[in-house]
Order: structure tokens, then sequence, then C-alpha cells
């Protein structure tokens, strides 16, 4: 009879809640972090709570993380009342957050350490994905430990690949986010420039689907751009981050990376404009005050 893991889960955001609203759904014994509204409704579907991540993990044989940022990660898996202080040897860590390939091969030598082990799954695929169970998930670590973990990640996404060793899936995430944050750009010089040019920017979009430049990102993005439908998706700011995991990654390694310095920079001016909370697909409000148009909502 197959085992069925403990799961905690820390990090109910926008896209935390929804993926482990489907572990539960899946009948995973599910302990969260008590910290917000979204503990709450959690907990009012049948998760147990917890009051720090070390009481998460003493509960849990597998403890998920869905983080901002690497210092949130840090403290929460390797802090005081910290993850690896409650969860047991034989016990793992799955980070899928977005966080620097150099802390996630960090995790994984503490989880080690102690008998444990650790993997970085970070994710694609945006709010929809996580709503849907559609998630592209990318994972570095052990054969071992990514293929303990493949039945509850399949609960969460559709094309799971393990990418190599520790680090490698967040570097993976690292290149996902060039073309994203590329296309996106490229979308927004599109759509402003038709518009402003004089022809239908909805029926431009149309036709691209069509074609070669057809895109996840012109299908979804592109009509949030038209639509001016900028309700975070994913945070301009959070994209804004990964882009200088990016930055930094290329500098350590030796990659000259000019489209993305200059996507980046774009983020930056938005963001300085205070639109840090609105979805990634509002960087075309930069490419309209350069063009002192406003693309037509119809």
């Amino acid at each position: 009879m197959e085992t069925i893991e403990r799961i905690g889960f820390i990090g109910l955001g926008i896209m935390g809640k929804p993926m482990s609203l489907h572990l539960l759904k899946a009948g995973y014994p599910l302990t969260v972090l008590q910290s917000n509204k979204a503990a709450g409704e959690l907990i009012a579907a049948g998760a147990r709570a917890a009051e720090s991540p070390r009481r998460v993990a003493e509960q849990s044989d597998v403890v998920i993380t869905m983080l901002p940022d690497s210092p949130e990660v840090e403290q929460v898996v390797l802090g005081k009342e910290g993850v690896l202080e409650g969860l047991r040897a034989g016990g793992l860590v799955i980070d899928m957050s977005t966080i620097a390939p150099a802390v996630a091969r960090k995790i994984a030598r503490a989880a080690r350490a102690q008998g444990a082990d650790a993997l970085d799954a970070p994710v694609s695929g945006g709010d929809v994905g996580a709503q849907n169970a559609t998630l592209t998930i990318m994972v570095g670590g052990s054969p071992s430990a990514f293929e303990r973990a493949r039945p509850i990640l399949e609960k969460m996404g559709k094309r799971i690949t393990l990418i190599g060793e520790a680090g490698s899936g967040q570097i993976a995430k690292a290149a996902n986010q060039i073309i994203v944050g590329v296309t996106v750009a490229a979308v927004s010089e599109a759509l402003v420039l038709a518009a402003k040019a004089g022809a239908d920017p909805y029926k431009v979009r149309e036709a691209l689907l069509g074609g070669f430049a057809a895109s996840r990102i012109l299908e979804v993005h592109g009509l949030r751009m038209l639509e001016r439908a900028f309700a975070p998706g994913f945070k301009i700011k959070l994209h804004r981050k990964d882009m200088q995991i990016v930055l930094n990654t290329a500098r350590e390694v030796g990659v000259v990376l000019p489209m993305s310095a200059v996507v980046t920079e774009l983020m930056n001016g938005l963001i300085a404009s205070g639109a840090g909370e609105l979805d990634n697909s509002a960087l075309v409000t930069v490419l309209e005050k350069l063009a002192n148009f406003e693309i037509t909502t119809g």
C-alpha cells in the first residue's frame, strides 16, 4: 500500500494558496503556518495549523515552501524556529520559490547534513497555472528525492522535469524568466507601435496569434494589456526580483545579458512610479509613457 506523505506548506500567497488546496483535495494530510487569512481558509477546508515553521516540520514528512525571495526562504528553512529545526531524519524540503541558485545549494547541504534532503522546484505558469494545477516545475536535486516528490508535484503541475543537481531548478527558472520578461517587453512594444500607427491592436494580436509570433505571453498578457487588466497574477516587483537573480547569476558565471538588463531597467522604472504591486503585463505602461500614447481600450 502506498504511503501517504504528511505535507507542510509555508507560503499561502497568490500561488501557494491554490497549490496547497490541490494537495488537500488530493487527500494529503496538510499542515500550514497559521499566519494570515489564507491559512484560515485552508484550515476551514481541513488543514491543520502550526504556529512556526519548526512546528510545521514536526508534523510533516515533506515541507513545501513558496515564498517571495531568498532571504525569506533562508529564514524559514535555516533560521531560528525554522523548518530544519523540526524536520526529522528522512524528511524532505521542497522549495518552490524563485531564489538564487547559491541559496538553493546551501539549503540542500544543510538538509543533507542532518539526514534529510532538499529539492529546489521553482514553477512557471503564474496564478492561472497554480489554480488549474498546470504549472511547469523545474527541479534540482537528487534523483531519489525527485522520484519521492513526483507524486506530490504532479498534483500541482503538468510538466515536471529534473534538471540536475541542487540549484539546477533555479538556473532553469532564471532562463525562463529571461524569456518571459523579454517577451512581455516585446509584446508591449508591438501593441504600442500597432496602436499608435493606427492599426486596431486587438486585431493585430488576433492575427499574430495565428503566426510564428504566437506565444502564451501574447495570448494572455497581450489581452491583459489591451483590457488594462493589471491586477496581479505575477507582481512586477517579484519579476524584477527574478531578473536581478538572472543578472547576478550572469555576473557570477561571466555571461553578458544585454536584453535582460534593458528589461530590468524598464521594470525599475515601473516600480519607481509606484506600480510594483501590479501584474508584470503593466510593463506596457512604461512603453506607453515613452511613446506619449496609451493603447485604445475599445
